[in-house]
C-alpha cells in the first residue's frame, strides 16, 4: 500500500509564528501536499495495488500559540515628512496589507476545500475496513488524523476578525488625519476667502436685522392705530348701550321708537292723542312687523260717534287685508304677515272714493268707489292694535294686532308717489302734517310697551 506522512518541525525563530496569516501559509501548505501525496496514493493504488490496499492519512502537527493573529509591523518612515505625509503613507500601506490579507484568506479558503475533500476521501476509503484500520493505527499509538488542527470555519472566522481590526485601525487613522489639518495649515488663498465669505455673510445678518427691525416698527404703528379705532368703535356702542339702557322713553328723536303688541288680547293697545279734522282726502304710512295666524289683525282704526268704522285697516282670519272708510270696504293686494319689517301707505280721497296701496315704496293696487264723496268726521279716537266697536273701546281679541309698529304719519292729502318711495327707501324724512309719529303724542296700554326702533336701513335690510 502506498502512504503519504508528512512531518513538520518546530518554526525557527526567524520566521513568522504560525497563528499569523503569513506563518500559517507553510503549515497550509505542507498539510496540502501530505494530503495531495496520499490523494496520489490512493489513486495509484485504485489501477494498480491489489484489493487489499488502504489509505494512511497522518496529520502535521501544530503549536498552539496564541488566539488571535497579530497584526503585521507598519513600517513607518522617517521625520523627514510633515506628520500629515507619514499619516497619508502609514494609511496607504494599511490598506495594501488588507488587500494582500484579502488574497491570503482567498488562498487559504481554497486550500481548505480541498483539504477537506481530501480528508472526506481518507475518512471513507474502503469503508469499514479503513475506519478499521484507522483506529488499529490509533491503538499502536502512530500520528493519526485524530490530531487535526483546528476546524477551518474558525481558521476562516478568526481572519474575518483580523481583517475587521485592520479597517478598524485604518478608519482611526483616516480620523486622526482629518483632525490634524487644522486651519492654520490650509493655504492663504482658502484662508482670505472664507475670510470675505464669513464677512458677507455677517453683512447679510445685519441687513435681515434691520429690515425685520423696520417691519415690527411698522407693524407695532399699524396695530396702535387698529387699536385706536377699535376702542373708539367699542366707547361709542358702550355709550349708545348706556342711553337705551336709560328706559323706554329716552330717545334722541322723537320719532325713533316703535310701539310692541306681543299677545293677541282685548286689552293691549296703543292710542294717538291728537285726533283727526274732517279730511277730504288722507294718507296713512306706517312701518309694521307681523307673523301671526291667521291675519295679522288690525293696525289702526278711527271711530266716531255713530260711526265705528270710519277708518279701519284689518286683515282678520283668512281674509285679505281690507280697507274701511265710513263702513264701506276694499280689499288691498298686500303681503305682511311674514315676520319681516314693511312700509304700508294707503291713500283716498273723496272725489269718486280712489284708493291707492302701496308696499315697501311700490304701487301694488288701484281702485275707485270707495264712500265716493263722503269726507272723514272730526272729533273720533285713533286707535293702535285694536278694531272700535264703539268709540274707544268695545275690543274684539280675534280682532287684535300682534307684531311691531313704528312711523305711523298722517297727511290731509294724497302723496305723490316718488314722496312715498323716497320715504320707503329711507331717502327722506317726512312727518304727517296731521298726524306726526312722535313720543308724546303716543300712549300705550294693557301691557303695551314703546321700544328703541331699528334705523330705517336696518329695516330696509330685513325686507
Amino acid at each position: 500500500p502506498v502512504s503519504a506522512v508528512a512531518a513538520s518541525a518546530p518554526a525557527p525563530a526567524s520566521q513568522p509564528s504560525p497563528h499569523s496569516p503569513a506563518g500559517m501559509l507553510p503549515l497550509v501548505a505542507g498539510l496540502l501536499l501530505a494530503v495531495v501525496a496520499g490523494g496520489r496514493g490512493s489513486a495509484m493504488g485504485d489501477q494498480e495495488s491489489p484489493p487489499g490496499s488502504r489509505f494512511v492519512c497522518t496529520s502535521l502537527p501544530l503549536d498552539a500559540a496564541g488566539a488571535g493573529c497579530p497584526l503585521p509591523p507598519v513600517p513607518m518612515q522617517g521625520g523627514a515628512l510633515p506628520p500629515e505625509e507619514e499619516l497619508k503613507a502609514t494609511v496607504l500601506q494599511l490598506r495594501e496589507t488588507v488587500l494582500q490579507q484579502k488574497e491570503t484568506i482567498g488562498s487559504q479558503r481554497e486550500a481548505i476545500r480541498e483539504l477537506t475533500g481530501k480528508l472526506s476521501r481518507c475518512e471513507g476509503a474502503d469503508g469499514k475496513s479503513t475506519a478499521g484500520t484507522w483506529k488499529k493505527e490509533l491503538g499502536r499509538g502512530k500520528d493519526t488524523m485524530g490530531d487535526l488542527p483546528r476546524d477551518p470555519a474558525q481558521v476562516i472566522d478568526q481572519l474575518s476578525r483580523t481583517m475587521q481590526t485592520l479597517k478598524d485601525r485604518l478608519e482611526s487613522l483616516e480620523h486622526q488625519l482629518r483632525a490634524n489639518v487644522s486651519y492654520a495649515a490650509l493655504p492663504n488663498d482658502l484662508r482670505e476667502m472664507l475670510q470675505r465669505r464669513l464677512g458677507d455673510l455677517e453683512r447679510q445678518l445685519l441687513s435681515k436685522v434691520a429690515e425685520l427691525e423696520d417691519e415690527k416698527s411698522l407693524l407695532h404703528n399699524e396695530t396702535s392705530a387698529h387699536r385706536q379705532k377699535t376702542e373708539t368703535a367699542l366707547n361709542a356702542l358702550l355709550e349708545r348701550v348706556s342711553e337705551l339702557e336709560k328706559g323706554n322713553l329716552a330717545f334722541k328723536s322723537p320719532d325713533e321708537f316703535k310701539v310692541s303688541l306681543p299677545l293677541r288680547t282685548n286689552y293691549l293697545y296703543g292710542k294717538i292723542k291728537k285726533t283727526l279734522p274732517e279730511l277730504y282726502a288722507f294718507t296713512v304710512c306706517l312701518w309694521l312687523r307681523s307673523s301671526a295666524s291667521p291675519g295679522i289683525g288690525t293696525p289702526f282704526s278711527y271711530a266716531i260717534p255713530g260711526q265705528a268704522n270710519e277708518i279701519v285697516l284689518i286683515e282678520w282670519g283668512n281674509n285679505p287685508i281690507e280697507l274701511l272708510i265710513n263702513d264701506k270696504v276694499a280689499q288691498l293686494p298686500l303681503f305682511i304677515s311674514d315676520g319681516k319689517w314693511h312700509h304700508i301707505c294707503i291713500t283716498w280721497t273723496t272725489r269718486d272714493g280712489m284708493w291707492e296701496a302701496f308696499q315697501d315704496g311700490e304701487k301694488l293696487g288701484t281702485g275707485e268707489n270707495l264712500a265716493p264723496w263722503h269726507p272723514i268726521k272730526p272729533g273720533g279716537v285713533l286707535i293702535l292694535g285694536q278694531e272700535q266697536d264703539t268709540v274707544g273701546g268695545r275690543f274684539d281679541a280675534t280682532q287684535a294686532f300682534v307684531g311691531e309698529m313704528s312711523q305711523f304719519n298722517i297727511w290731509d292729502r294724497v302723496l305723490k308717489a316718488e314722496d312715498i318711495m323716497n320715504i320707503a327707501n329711507c331717502s327722506t324724512n317726512m312727518p304727517g302734517n296731521i298726524i306726526p309719529w312722535v313720543d308724546n303724542n303716543v300712549d300705550v296700554f294693557g301691557g303695551a310697551t314703546k321700544w328703541p326702533v331699528e334705523t330705517c336701513e336696518e329695516r330696509l335690510l330685513d325686507l
